[in-house]
């Protein structure tokens, strides 16, 4: 793994800092708080972990993905908020549970070792046939089910748009492992046509930005159909100068869903856009390398209240990463793969 830097804008030893200030948030148990004494969820804890990965943090980031080993439950899934001292939300998100097998391919990626994946194969295994149990029919996948069994009526965009790219994560293990997963390969296809042909099956969410670039980002919507969703919805989400809005209608700019737009326009050919979202998105960064989770314009006020997140920070580091492009996890969320 070569260190990522992008030139004039963050260097090697800027991004080295940075995932310092996300070690320095791990507990014992491996579980990576979203801030000191804050709550982790997997989806961002396996975000954090990839990101330590990438900067060289090979066994803090160990720690972390054993950290959602040994809490695993018995149907597959993890709760959806944990504390330092327990459960603080225990419904079942779907993304969150797929997201594991993301995590897994990006450490296998960046280290070869297949040995790691070996040592996490039953924990992926475990976790998309959780999620596939709460596909619909049609293809959407519910986005979470309560801790009594009983699931949520929906299923939303932007959850099942990352589930498509964690399920070809696991395609990926399976392959490796040399396993028979092929129903993985179906149950994403019918998914992907979901998002790419039945948008309105999902609850609403339009005015978030997530659900403009993540279909994008995941790899469901590809090609000319990517950049044109990115180009449409890019007035609406986008300030310029300034980064992506995590909402269409307030000033609210995040470091996080600027830099995974850096990511999706990348993978729709863009790199110029890419870079300048990526410069934007600097000025939430604090001396010590860590990242403001958002800001408030005009006031230039951080929100939620001077929040440095983890999370935010890995975005930071992930979108780096892509924009070098050296490195077999740069491509991770802009080259997207197909599972065959």
């Amino acid at each position: 793994m070569i260190m990522p830097e992008v030139p004039g804008i963050v260097t090697v030893a800027d991004l080295e800092r940075t995932g310092a200030t996300i070690a320095e948030l791990q507990l014992p148990s491996g579980m990576i708080e979203w801030y000191p004494g804050g709550h982790a969820d997997p989806w961002n804890h396996v975000e954090t972990a990839m990101a330590l990965s990438t900067v060289g943090r090979l066994a803090e980031a160990e720690r972390a993905y054993q950290w959602l080993i040994d809490i695993q439950l018995d149907n597959g899934a993890w709760h959806n908020y944990y504390l330092a001292t327990g459960i603080e939300d225990s419904k079942f998100d779907t993304n969150c549970v797929a997201y594991f097998a993301t995590g897994v391919w990006h450490h296998y990626l960046a280290t070869g070792d297949r040995g790691f994946v070996e040592h996490c194969w039953d924990t992926v295994d475990r976790a998309i046939e959780f999620v596939l149990s709460l596909q619909r029919p049609r293809g959407e996948i519910i986005w979470a089910q309560r801790a009594d069994g009983d699931p949520w009526s929906y299923a939303l965009l932007t959850g099942s748009s990352s589930i498509s790219h964690s399920l070809a994560c696991a395609c990926r293990l399976a392959e490796l492992m040399g396993k028979d997963r092929r129903h993985w390969a179906e149950d994403r296809r019918r998914l992907v046509d979901v998002i790419v042909n039945h948008p309105d099956v999902f609850e609403p969410k339009e005015r978030w930005a997530m659900d403009w670039y993540y279909p994008v980002l995941t790899g469901a919507i590809t090609g000319d159909d990517g950049a044109k969703r990115l180009t449409d919805g890019w007035d609406t989400f986008v300030m310029e100068g300034e980064g992506v809005r995590c909402v269409s209608d307030r000033p609210w700019v995040t470091a996080s869903e600027t830099c995974e737009c850096v990511m999706a326009t990348l993978a729709a050919g863009d790199r110029e856009r890419a870079l300048e979202l990526f410069t934007w998105a600097q000025q939430l960064r604090d001396d010590d390398g860590a990242y403001f989770t958002g800001i408030v314009f005009p006031e230039l006020i951080h929100f939620p209240a001077d929040e440095r997140s983890a999370y935010t920070a890995a975005a930071v580091i992930l979108a780096a990463d892509a924009l070098q492009g050296a490195n077999p996890t740069s491509k991770l969320f802009t080259g997207h793969m197909n599972p065959t």
